[in-house]
């Protein structure tokens, strides 16, 4: 696979790429209210792809799967979590984290993620579909922020006690997407008022303004949930030929100690304009947190295998150049070399698998 850089731009304006994103988030909007959180189904651009059920496609061996379109792979492997899995930063879906674990193992990988959905709500993804995957070989769930985020979306929510403002809180914060910025209405107005506003100096949206709980204490409950839920997996996989492994997402602040050029020039930018969802994030990006929280999460999930990418995605190569496009989302390359720190550190290369129950991958 070729890996694909990000179109240069100028500062202050979404990229081609950026605004094709955001376009097909704020399109998962018309979802029916029944169902669980998912995408846009059916979508088509040249950068994201879905199926009927709104999953992205995956690329293995020059075909594309997907929970709907399995394509009668008698086994597959599924990728869950938020947006870092569903692969919001990549150029295309043949550049995703599912797309490369299909190209360095051989087998499928099919995306099981969605933007927004914490821990619980991958689990509910899964039990959605369970029936459309056949045998499962690795379960990986890529994941960690959306629950951290979740936690404190609810104070937010519960400390608004006026009508009014609760209705502008939940208006504010179902569009917060992990850092998407909102394209709502741009296609509807007039080409000369578009151009007007790219020509304008730009001017920061006004913020609702909240206030949060201590970090740890929400860390501590995310991971609390984290916890409980991966046990959920482990006892919903029992007796099965899968394997069940979580590894925590990487965030910016808690990989590195010094940025890239083209990585602080991206968190100059969402510092000055900070996205609801790094709202979400706030006080939480000090290393000793980080490394609480993940010995919480591994406390809890025992005997689950647990891994903090933010320690492992160093062991790259190419760890010394531009991968993160924001806090927690990936370019081409980064989504490369997280797929193969996976598939080294779990042993998955061109793996040969016998029918037999997969001993659980134990840290050492």
């Amino acid at each position: 696979m070729r890996l694909t850089d990000t179109t240069p731009h100028a500062p202050g304006t979404a990229s081609p790429l950026q605004q094709d994103y955001q376009r097909f988030l704020m399109l998962g909007r018309r979802r029916a209210p029944h169902t669980l959180h998912v995408h846009e189904s059916g979508y088509r651009s040249a950068t994201i792809n879905t199926d009927a059920l709104g999953l992205r496609y995956s690329h293995c061996a020059g075909k594309r799967f997907s929970a709907a379109e399995r394509g009668g792979a008698p086994r597959v492997n599924l990728l869950v979590g938020g947006s870092t899995a569903l692969g919001i930063g990549a150029s295309g879906d043949q550049h995703t984290v599912a797309s490369h674990l299909s190209m360095l193992t051989g087998e499928v990988w099919l995306s099981l993620a969605g933007c927004g959905l914490n821990a619980s709500q991958e689990l509910l993804l899964f039990l959605s579909h369970q029936h459309r995957f056949g045998q499962v070989g690795h379960v990986v769930v890529l994941s960690g922020l959306n629950s951290l985020a979740h936690e404190a979306l609810g104070e937010v929510l519960d400390s608004a006690h006026e009508p009014l403002q609760t209705a502008a809180y939940q208006h504010l914060l179902n569009s917060f997407s992990e850092g998407a910025g909102s394209v709502e209405g741009q296609q509807h107005k007039p080409l000369w008022r578009r151009l007007l506003q790219t020509l304008a100096p730009r001017r920061a949206p006004p913020q609702v303004q909240w206030s949060l709980s201590a970090p740890n204490k929400r860390l501590a409950r995310a991971a609390d949930s984290i916890g409980r839920t991966l046990l959920q997996w482990d006892r919903l996989l029992a007796g099965s030929h899968a394997s069940l492994t979580f590894i925590l997402q990487p965030l910016l602040p808690w990989c590195r100690d010094t940025l890239p050029a083209g990585e602080q020039a991206a968190l100059e930018a969402l510092e000055r304009q900070p996205a609801n969802f790094d709202r979400l994030l706030d006080g939480v990006f000090d290393s000793q947190l980080h490394a609480d929280f993940f010995r919480r999460i591994k406390q809890q999930a025992d005997p689950v295998a647990c891994y903090d990418m933010n320690s492992m995605l160093s062991s790259s190569p190419v760890f010394g150049a531009d991968l993160f496009v924001d806090r927690l989302h990936l370019n081409d390359l980064g989504n490369n070399a997280l797929a193969k720190v996976i598939t080294a550190k779990l042993g998955l290369a061109h793996e040969k698998h016998a029918q037999r129950r997969v001993t659980p991958i134990k840290l050492v």
